[in-house]
């Protein structure tokens, strides 16, 4: 009988709501079907019924380093044909650059930072860690090939390390589609759920991450458009302490409502009227393409790897910096009107329908395959 070709996987930590860990199961589970076989490299933060697709190899370390040092000790017990990472880690097959570049997003947020925060995170010993795992996958050339989901994230490879553009495969995210739809008959439910009136705007923001994310910059924007029918729902993980002391003195009722990490965002799409994302750094929100599929408008920025596959004024708005708050408050209004966002919600389902899953898993597995030869 064949040997079947035989897939490791390297994700070091868990997150319940985290975009790496579904989307690790979501191709894992294409891949099987497909059938191949596959393992997990991992820690012990990750659980047991959280992977049903193939065996799992704990790793003991604790730090960034520690697990990059133990994968290469215990890599020749694998046994896999391929070892893809989704992780920084000293060498690998396949690296998927989900994360972005660790580089180029901390001289991004310096732009956005106090000077003693820079001087603090330069002296930080995970960042530095993390730029030693980077350098070695693409300086020194540790990693056989590279997958980046935005043109955003092959050009920051290339240009901060010289790693070479034709070992670099750009493959877009993808969501279930299935999953993530427009769904007007869930809308009312959902609404009356999250306590929202039938004439109140509903601005999402879903992420953790949340500086990163922007969510300053989408609070402080929704403050300038004075709307007090308008609603910011935030979900995601983070600390909601810093944010729920800001001025929004025009509103009677605090206008800002955290919903935690939530395990099920279909039914918050559903509530949802737009979608904001102001962030300072993104490779390619995941969270952009499931409110586009949705239906969604989606307020972004050029700084997102998203912002490459839509049409600015078409399926959302695309402003070039967070800290432009007049224009974001701009984009905001814009789609406050109701007819606009009906008008782009059909073009939003069909530019997402070129998005599922399945073409993702497919165009992975292609690549994986093809190093294994």
């Amino acid at each position: 009988m064949e040997k079947k070709f035989r897939i490791a996987f390297v994700r070091r930590g868990y997150s319940r709501s985290g975009v790496a860990e579904a989307y690790l199961k979501r191709l894992a589970a294409g891949i099987v079907k497909a059938g191949y076989e596959v393992q997990l490299v991992t820690t012990n933060e990750w659980p047991e019924k959280q992977w049903s697709f193939g065996p799992i190899k704990r790793l003991r370390a604790t730090t960034v380093i520690g697990f990059a040092d133990e994968l290469e000790q215990v890599r020749p017990q694998l046994q896999c044909d391929v070892l893809f990472s989704l992780e920084r880690v000293w060498s690998c097959d396949v690296y998927r650059a989900g994360d972005g570049v660790h580089r180029a997003w901390l001289a991004r947020r310096r732009r956005f930072e106090i000077p003693l925060k820079r001087f603090v995170r330069g002296a930080s010993r995970k960042h530095g860690d993390l730029l030693q795992l980077e350098e070695s996958l693409f300086e020194k050339q540790k990693t056989g090939r590279v997958i980046a989901g935005s043109q955003m994230v092959v050009d920051e490879i290339t240009d901060l390390y010289r790693y070479p553009a034709d070992k670099i495969d750009i493959v877009r995210n993808g969501v279930p589609l299935d999953t993530f739809r427009f769904d007007p008959g869930l809308r009312e439910k959902s609404r009356a759920e999250l306590k929202l009136k039938q004439d109140e705007i509903a601005v999402l923001f879903a992420g953790s991450g949340w500086q990163r994310k922007g969510l300053l910059f989408a609070i402080e924007a929704m403050a300038l458009c004075k709307n007090r029918k308008m609603r910011l729902l935030v979900a995601g993980r983070g600390e909601a302490g810093p944010y729920k002391t800001m001025r929004l003195g025009f509103w009677r009722e605090d206008p800002v409502q955290f919903l935690g990490e939530v395990a099920e965002l279909v039914p918050v799409y559903a509530a949802a009227d737009i979608f904001i994302l102001p962030t300072i750094y993104d490779p390619f929100s995941n969270a952009c393409l499931e409110a586009l599929a949705s239906g969604l408008p989606v307020v972004t920025t050029r700084s997102n790897g998203f912002s490459e596959i839509i049409e600015d004024g078409v399926h959302g708005s695309i402003v070039d910096t967070p800290a432009n708050l007049v224009v974001l408050r701009d984009a905001i209004r814009f789609w406050s009107d109701s007819s606009r966002r009906d008008a782009a919600c059909s073009a939003n389902i069909e530019r997402a329908s070129q998005f599922d899953i399945c073409e993702n898993v497919a165009q992975t597995l292609e690549i994986l395959t093809r190093v294994a030869v």
